[in-house]
């Protein structure tokens, strides 16, 4: 366990750093622009690009794996959304942004640093796929249940013109396919640009975590409210079980690609979460809560996946 406390203490370390300068500088929230601006246009893209464009072609190409990673997602997302409206009686809206923050994990700012450190650069692959994948289906959820909420004032096909703009001008997706085409072509940059990549490579990791510290300090945790219970189950402890279980029982999966997919699904509440809310303006403190409590439970309940992984406690297949 010690060995384990020490992999994923620069992790989260990380994420302390960044809280606690935030916490003493109070630098206004636009002065993380540039740096968010940074790792989401130039430092993962060059990341994602630079795995996958070295990695041998037929080794892109477990769709299942993706696609059941994807289901699992879409099943917390389907849970936390019934139970929001059936039992707590919530408007479409609200009930969109609390599933999400049930469902839609940290998976590219923690995800690829945190992947890498526990498997390797095996693990580029698994987490840049499933992050495109589930990423083109949260671009066409969030708008579709807000304009089915009476919130989304665009018409259908502005609001689908816009969905697909997201797709297609992702930094994230730009830079996974043309890896993926650089790695089927056994394309290489050039020298010079391969260098570039690298120092860019190595930058994404420390300034996303640095970067989300920082954005948890700037939304500071009023209160609890009662939602949060729920959502820090579903998202830290059914969903990764559930993920678990449904890739051992669709197929016969590498190890480094199941557990990178589990690791995933056990994540916090992503970021985009709070700027959705603020977006559509419905849940907006909630969803900050939420994020930030995810994360801290998730300093123990990803330390405990991550022991149980590497130990050999946690099989790589229920069903072998």
């Amino acid at each position: 366990m010690l060995d384990v406390i020490g992999l994923v203490l620069p992790f989260f370390g990380l994420i302390f750093l960044g809280f606690f300068v935030a916490r003493i500088t109070r630098q206004p929230v636009e002065a993380l622009g540039w740096m968010n601006t940074f790792i989401v246009y130039v430092a993962l893209p060059a990341l994602f690009f630079q795995l996958l464009a070295k990695t041998p072609f037929e080794q892109l190409t477990e769709l299942t794996c993706i696609l059941g990673s994807v289901l699992s997602t879409y099943f917390i997302f389907t849970l936390m959304f019934a139970g929001s409206r059936l039992i707590e009686g919530s408007s479409i809206a609200e009930s969109t942004i609390k599933s999400l923050a049930a469902a839609y994990g940290n998976i590219g700012y923690m995800g690829p640093g945190l992947a890498l450190l526990v498997f390797g650069p095996e693990a580029a692959v698994p987490v840049a796929l499933i992050f495109c994948f589930e990423n083109i289906i949260h671009f066409a959820v969030a708008p579709m249940m807000m304009a089915l909420s009476g919130g989304e004032k665009q018409p259908p096909a502005q609001l689908m013109l816009g969905v697909l703009r997201k797709i297609v001008l992702h930094p994230f997706i730009i830079a996974t396919a043309a890896g993926v085409a650089a790695a089927y072509l056994h394309l290489r940059p050039p020298l010079p640009i391969e260098r570039l990549l690298e120092y860019l490579s190595a930058a994404a990791a420390p300034c996303a975590l640095f970067a989300m510290g920082v954005t948890l300090a700037l939304r500071p945790l009023k209160r609890v409210p009662k939602e949060l219970g729920p959502i820090v189950f579903l998202k830290l402890i059914l969903q990764p079980l559930v993920c678990y279980v449904v890739l051992s029982w669709v197929g016969n999966f590498s190890e480094v690609w199941l557990f990178s997919a589990v690791l995933l699904a056990a994540l916090p509440t992503a970021t985009n979460v709070f700027v959705l809310a603020q977006q559509y303006h419905v849940w907006v403190e909630r969803a900050s809560a939420s994020i930030l409590l995810t994360t801290c439970f998730s300093v123990a309940t990803v330390t405990g996946l991550i022991y149980l992984i590497t130990s050999g406690m946690l099989p790589p297949d229920l069903f072998p």
